[in-house]
């Protein structure tokens, strides 16, 4: 699994011009799956992310976590995450999980992540074409691969 994560002051996902999740400060997800994907990688990525601490605490430094910050948590499916781009101009995704094993691992773990978490988590929805709204706050970016663990 892959996940680029944003640090935000706020962000929204709207499908077909209705808004499916919204959060006020927190971190906006954008997840990408791929076969090799399992529980392991969910568990491991969803403690990684409400443990990681990029607010700042009260001398300015990034030393608290979304739970620390009470903070909100969107998650945005986006296989193309795993885009291939060694070969040509055009990306390939080859490496991107189809809807049949990605679905039960989105919806895993956004479940996951919200128990982890202790409050909901907001979503889009799974392969629609979402129109993602975010005031990125720093900015901060992290990215994390399940697989680059060490």
């Amino acid at each position: 699994m892959r996940v680029v994560i944003q640090r935000v002051s706020e962000a929204s996902v709207t499908v077909e011009g209705e808004i499916t999740g919204a959060i006020g400060a927190g971190l906006l997800i954008l997840l990408g799956i791929e076969d090799a994907d399992g529980e392991e990688d969910i568990d491991w990525l969803c403690r990684k992310i409400i443990n990681l601490r990029i607010f700042n605490d009260e001398q300015g430094i990034m030393n608290r976590s979304v739970l620390d910050e009470d903070g909100g948590l969107l998650v945005v499916s986006q296989f193309t995450l795993h885009a291939g781009t060694k070969k040509g101009n055009r990306p390939s995704y080859i490496r991107a999980s189809k809807p049949e094993v990605a679905i039960p691992m989105y919806e895993q773990l956004v479940k996951t992540l919200s128990l982890q978490a202790g409050r909901p988590v907001a979503t889009g929805r799974f392969g629609a074409d979402m129109k993602v709204r975010l005031l990125n706050d720093g900015p901060v970016t992290i990215i994390i691969d399940s697989k680059n663990r060490e």
